[in-house]
C-alpha cells in the first residue's frame, strides 16, 4: 500500500500539468546522438533561460564532457555566473524576489521533461503570443495565463494569433488557425522551430544524462552476450559429442 501511495503521489503532478490545456502537442523528434543539436540547445539555454531557470542537479564539467564541448570554450561561452567548472548549474536569482516578479519562483528545469514530456516542452516554446492583458504582455496557448515573458522573442519575432473566416454551423466566423510571427525575429520560422527543438533535445539529455552512457555501454553488453552465446553453444556441442 505504501508503494502504491508513493507511486500515486509521483503521478498526480504530471496529471495536473497535462490537464492545463487540450491543445494537441507537436512531436519533438529529438536525437541524443546529434551532438550539434545538443550543443546548440545548451548554448541557447545558457543564454536565454539560465537567468531564471536553473539546472541544479547537473554540473558544468559533466555537461561539457557529455556533449563534446571543449572545457575552455564551455567556460568562456556557457558559464556566466562566475561558477567553477565543477559547480552545479544554478543562477543568482533570489527566490523571494522572483516570486514577486513572476507570481512564483521560476522552477528548476533539470527534470522538466520527466514531468511535462518532450512534446509538451517543444510545443510550449512555440506557443507564445501577444496578449496585452497579461503582466508580461504575452500568453501561451499550451499554458494559459503563463507567468513568464517570451524570452525567445528576439529570435522568433512578435507572435500573434491568426484567424481565418470559415463556415461554422451555417455562419461565417473567424476561426483560430494558429500563430504567426511578424517576421521581426533573427530567425526564420523553420530556424526558430529548430532552435526550440535543440533546447528540447538538451533538456531531454538533462533529464537523464546517463542515457548517453547507457547506450554506449549497451553495445558492449550486446557484443559480450553475442560472444558468450557463441562460446556457450560451442561448449555445449563439445559436451554432447562425448555423450553420443
Amino acid at each position: 500500500m505504501r508503494q502504491f501511495l508513493l507511486a500515486l503521489l509521483a503521478v498526480i503532478p504530471a496529471l495536473a500539468f497535462a490537464s492545463e490545456s487540450d491543445i494537441p502537442l507537436d512531436e519533438a523528434k529529438v536525437d541524443l546522438h546529434n551532438k550539434a543539436s545538443l550543443q546548440r540547445g545548451a548554448q541557447l539555454f545558457m543564454n536565454y533561460c539560465l537567468g531564471c531557470h536553473s539546472l541544479k542537479y547537473q554540473r558544468y564539467n559533466q555537461t561539457f564532457e557529455d556533449l563534446g564541448i571543449p572545457e575552455e570554450l564551455g567556460q568562456k561561452y556557457l558559464q556566466f555566473t562566475g561558477h567553477k567548472k565543477g559547480d552545479l548549474i544554478t543562477n543568482n536569482m533570489p527566490a523571494e524576489e522572483a516570486g514577486k516578479w513572476f507570481g512564483n519562483p521560476p522552477p528548476d528545469l533539470t527534470n522538466v521533461i520527466r514531468v511535462r514530456g518532450k512534446d509538451w516542452v517543444y510545443t510550449y516554446l512555440r506557443s507564445f503570443y501577444v496578449d496585452d492583458s497579461r503582466p508580461w504582455g504575452v500568453n501561451n496557448v499550451v499554458f494559459p495565463n503563463v507567468g513568464m515573458p517570451h524570452v525567445l522573442q528576439e529570435l522568433q519575432g512578435v507572435p500573434t494569433k491568426a484567424y481565418e473566416e470559415r463556415m461554422v454551423d451555417g455562419e461565417m466566423k473567424d476561426v483560430y488557425v494558429g500563430l504567426k510571427s511578424d517576421g521581426s525575429g533573427r530567425l526564420s520560422p523553420s530556424e526558430y522551430d529548430q532552435a526550440t527543438l535543440d533546447i528540447t533535445n538538451f533538456l531531454v539529455y538533462m533529464a537523464e544524462p546517463m542515457k548517453l552512457e547507457q547506450r554506449r555501454i549497451g553495445w558492449y553488453v550486446f557484443g559480450f552476450l553475442l560472444v558468450f552465446t557463441i562460446l556457450a553453444w560451442l561448449l555445449k556441442k563439445e559436451f554432447w559429442k562425448d555423450l553420443k
